[in-house]
């Protein structure tokens, strides 16, 4: 997916971007993991200082997929450490979006899959399995739905509503 540029999937799709089916999230996030650029599906999920969720969804097999979290924001502990990084990286997951924290930045930093978080917070979650899977989630300023795409680089993140021809 090296190919592919955000920046030139807006010039050349001007249309999709008025209609709102192609959406730059605001520049929020920070950029961890090897893969500097990925798409792919969107997984969504809603948690809130609760990893449980995520580290169910990253054990099943990810296809290419993109986990995109909607941590509320929070910034008080991690949602994603080295270990799920690791995990997300073994089934196949190619990035993961994460509205809130992460941790264990060097683990996450050596995995070969792509990840955006607001921050690092050395803070582990709770394990009490609360949440909602497949839901739309609002980050960055726009509504993102389960089964919309994600395109990512180093310009920002893209989601769209189809799959883009890259």
């Amino acid at each position: 997916m090296a190919a592919f540029a955000t920046a030139e999937a807006c010039d050349s799709n001007a249309e999709l971007i008025s209609n709102g089916d192609l959406r730059a999230l605001h520049p929020i996030f920070k950029m961890y993991g090897q893969r500097r650029c990925f798409s792919g599906p969107i997984v969504t999920l809603k948690v809130f200082e609760d990893n449980v969720l995520v580290r169910n969804q990253l054990e099943t097999k990810g296809e290419g997929g993109v986990l995109v979290i909607d941590g509320g924001g929070s910034m008080r502990c991690a949602l994603v450490g080295g270990n799920l990084g690791q995990l997300a990286q073994n089934n196949g997951w190619a990035g993961i979006v994460v509205n809130g924290c992460v941790r264990d930045v060097d683990e996450i930093n050596d995995c070969d899959v792509g990840v955006r978080a607001l921050g690092s917070n050395p803070l582990k979650s709770s394990k009490k399995g609360h949440g909602e899977k497949n839901v739309p989630v609002y980050i960055g300023g726009t509504l993102i739905r389960d089964g919309e795409w994600l395109y990512a680089d180093s310009d920002g993140v893209l989601i769209s509503r189809t799959e883009l021809s890259v």
